[in-house]
Formats: C-alpha cells, sequence, structure tokens
C-alpha cells in the first residue's frame, strides 16, 4: 500500500507540474499589442500590431467608418425620426488582439470604451483542381456602440449600449502566406441590436495580415482587392493604348522615308517615247 500511496502521489505531482509547465508556456508566450496610428502619413488611418514573443504576428493598416442609425423623437413628441450617426475610428486608440495558427482576432476601443470593433479572421485549406490551397477572410465583424455619447448621438430614443454583427462573413480573401491590400472603399453590412437597425462599416486604405509575417514590422506580398486591380488597368490602359498609337506613327514615318528613299534612287523611264533619243 505505501508503494502505491506513493505512486499516487508522484502521479498528483506530475500533474500539478505539467499544469505548471501549461501556465509558464502561455505566459512565455503572451502577446503585446502597440498602436503605431503616429507613423500613418494619412490622418485618418490607423495603424495596429500584435506582437507574441517579440515577433510581429498581426499588422492592420485602414481607415474606418460607421455609419450608425438610430431613432429620436419628432417634434410632437409622438412621431419618431431615424437620424444617422457617422461614427469614424480615431487615433489613440486602444488595441487588444490575439494570434493563432488558424485564427486571430483585432480589438480596437475609443473613445473610452463607448466604441468597439472586433474583427477575427480564419485561415483555412480548400482542396482544388491544382491541389489543397490555403487562404485567410475576414470571418467576422462586431461593433459595440454607446448612444449614450453625446459627441455622436443627440436624444437617442433607444440610449445604452449595442452590439451590430456581421453575418455568414466572407471578406477579405486573400491566399495564405500573402497580405490583403485594397485603397478603395469597402462596405460590410452588421445587424444591429437596436431593432429594424442595420450598421454600415466602410473601410478604407485597408492593408492587412493576421496570419504567416515573416519580417517583424513588414507586410508581405500584396493581394490586390479586384477594384484596385481595374481601377490600375483603367489608368495604364490609355497610356498603354498611347504607347502603341506612338510605336505605329514611327514605324509609318520609317516606312515611308525608306520607301521615298529608294523611289528616288531608281532611274525615271520616261512614257513619251520622243524623249527616248535623249536618253544615252
Amino acid at each position: 500500500m505505501d508503494l502505491l500511496g506513493k505512486a499516487l502521489l508522484s502521479g498528483d505531482r506530475l500533474g500539478i507540474l505539467l499544469m505548471l509547465f501549461h501556465a509558464m508556456a502561455q505566459t512565455v508566450a503572451e502577446q503585446e499589442v502597440e498602436n503605431l496610428s503616429g507613423l500613418s502619413t494619412s490622418p485618418g488611418k490607423d495603424i495596429f500590431v500584435v506582437r507574441e514573443n517579440g515577433t510581429t504576428c498581426l499588422m492592420a493598416e485602414f481607415a474606418a467608418k460607421f455609419i450608425v442609425p438610430y431613432d429620436v423623437w419628432a417634434n410632437n413628441y409622438v412621431d419618431l425620426i431615424t437620424e444617422q450617426a457617422e461614427i469614424a475610428l480615431t487615433r489613440g486608440a486602444e488595441v487588444n488582439g490575439r494570434c493563432g495558427h488558424n485564427e486571430s482576432e483585432l480589438q480596437v476601443f475609443w473613445v473610452d470604451r463607448a466604441y468597439t470593433l472586433k474583427m477575427l479572421f480564419v485561415k483555412e485549406s480548400h482542396n482544388t483542381s491544382k491541389g489543397s490551397e490555403a487562404t485567410w477572410r475576414l470571418s467576422k465583424v462586431q461593433f459595440v456602440y454607446d448612444t449614450l455619447e453625446k459627441t455622436h448621438f443627440k436624444d437617442p430614443v433607444s440610449a445604452g449600449k449595442h452590439t451590430a454583427n456581421s453575418h455568414h462573413l466572407a471578406a477579405l480573401v486573400t491566399p495564405a502566406g500573402m497580405s490583403y491590400e485594397c485603397q478603395a472603399q469597402q462596405s460590410i453590412s452588421l445587424a444591429s441590436s437596436d431593432p429594424q437597425k442595420t450598421v454600415t462599416m466602410i473601410l478604407s486604405a485597408v492593408h492587412i495580415q493576421p496570419f504567416d509575417i515573416i519580417s517583424d514590422f513588414v507586410f508581405s506580398e500584396e493581394h490586390k482587392c479586384p477594384v484596385d486591380e481595374r481601377e490600375q488597368l483603367e489608368e495604364t490602359l490609355p497610356l498603354i493604348l498611347g504607347l502603341i498609337l506612338g510605336l505605329v506613327i514611327v514605324i509609318t514615318l520609317v516606312i515611308y522615308h525608306i520607301h521615298h528613299k529608294m523611289t528616288a534612287n531608281q532611274v525615271q523611264i520616261p512614257r513619251d517615247r520622243s524623249q527616248y533619243k535623249h536618253m544615252g
């Protein structure tokens, strides 16, 4: 029995040691967050960084604003009028986040935590005709807002905190190992807990990478959104057409010059037979 008791005691100690080791591993893998918006050249754009073990694991640079509808009483205090608040993500916001192998999250708080933005990213593998391909995407957006915040809301009927969530979201889809870049505006609809209200999130000047960052504070190769690629093509197409037209003109002039020179060197045969006696 003594031997059995000692064995059980050793097992308990081993379990405690494993728990301590797990806790220490979590502490070692503690994550840091930084708001580097002061480095942005655009006053409306924010830069957020999540780091794990001293290495960057998530970077996000973007401008965001939210169009929030809310009800107020009309002058007769009987009818309701819907107003709109435009809430921009401001510099100096608090930031939190976490990194995982297949799931990462960014949280941003501003105006004394009256507003909270949560963005969840997932990485997935898909079987295609070319084999297994991995992509990441923005899978969920949550926006918490307080209509008691008086800067943006004036006498709301439903005063207090409301939560707006996306549904079945698959945005910013990007091949694994790459960052997502899009200068154009993108809108995401969020269903609010305020009845029959839909909040619109507008993103612009986006550059995000939530997984597989190789160099510290450096984005990987960009995957551009279709809108940017189309706009870039529209910008470069007139230039390409101009170059082609210029090349055609130059080639035409060269051919004309060569033809003219060759024609000038040929002996002109008179058409009038009476002129033959003057030849030779």
